[in-house]
């Protein structure tokens, strides 16, 4: 079984090369790395390329200005049959593909916990389900979003569902995540098995109080109601 990460990256000088060393120590030789870059104008480039490991694939002069879709870039490219999201900064702890696997193979989809820490490592949060009151299922989801897109993984059956992302969608994370409740089985489970780091670079705005209005968060829900369901809809038709 052949594993892909995919890490949507911009500017990430100061984490990436700790982040690459916690996730190519899990891997196999027959894994990949897929890095896709949103011009970075930083010296991202020049460590990833400084590693010389041939199951990192560098996509790069991409110009998406959106970490959603430069996410959804790294995923057209991989090949593997298990996709693990990863984000540029954070870092993996050693038994994060191990414990993975074994699950996804009673889910289509898992989603773990975490630790989150800040931009020296200290830790500030032990659990990100507890401090964001995170619960599985569909419409919970919805409402408030559980859906980490570094703590998921999930199989070709999952990214056949979510590709290509809408046009306007809020978040890659929800959008996978609530696609996947729909098409396949949801697990969360309650290993913590990243440290998810919060600094003032960070795109994201999980885990922290929501910038967005109450009519804005209204519309991007009933986007995604209809999108999810337009989608599995589609996927029955194929089916038949």
């Amino acid at each position: 079984m052949r594993i892909s990460v995919c890490i949507p990256t911009y500017n990430g000088e100061k984490y990436i090369k700790e982040q690459l060393v916690s996730i190519l120590a899990q891997l196999s030789v027959d894994d990949e790395i897929i890095i896709s870059d949103d011009s970075s104008n930083d010296s991202t480039i020049e460590i990833i390329k400084s590693f010389q490991d041939s199951r990192i694939k560098l996509f790069e002069n991409n110009i998406f200005k959106s970490p959603i879709f430069n996410l959804e870039n790294a995923l057209k490219h991989s090949s593997g049959d298990i996709i693990f999201l990863a984000d540029q900064d954070d870092i993996w702890e050693l038994n994060k593909v191990k414990i993975t696997l074994e699950k996804l193979k009673y889910s289509d989809l898992v989603v773990s916990d975490c630790s989150l820490i800040d931009a020296s490592e200290n830790l500030v949060n032990t659990s990100f389900y507890a401090l964001n009151k995170t619960k599985s299922g569909y419409l919970n989801n919805l409402i408030k979003n559980g859906f980490l897109g570094c703590c998921m993984a999930f199989n070709t059956k999952i990214k056949k569902s979510v590709l290509p992302f809408p046009k306007n969608i809020a978040m890659h994370d929800i959008w996978i995540g609530l696609t996947a409740s729909l098409v396949g089985k949801v697990d969360f489970i309650e290993d913590k098995l990243i440290r998810y780091r919060r600094h003032g670079d960070n795109f994201s705005y999980t885990s922290t109080k929501s910038k967005f209005s109450v009519y804005y968060k209204f519309t991007y829900r009933t986007y995604f109601l209809y999108h999810t369901f337009k989608r599995l809809l589609s996927q029955k038709k194929s089916i038949k």
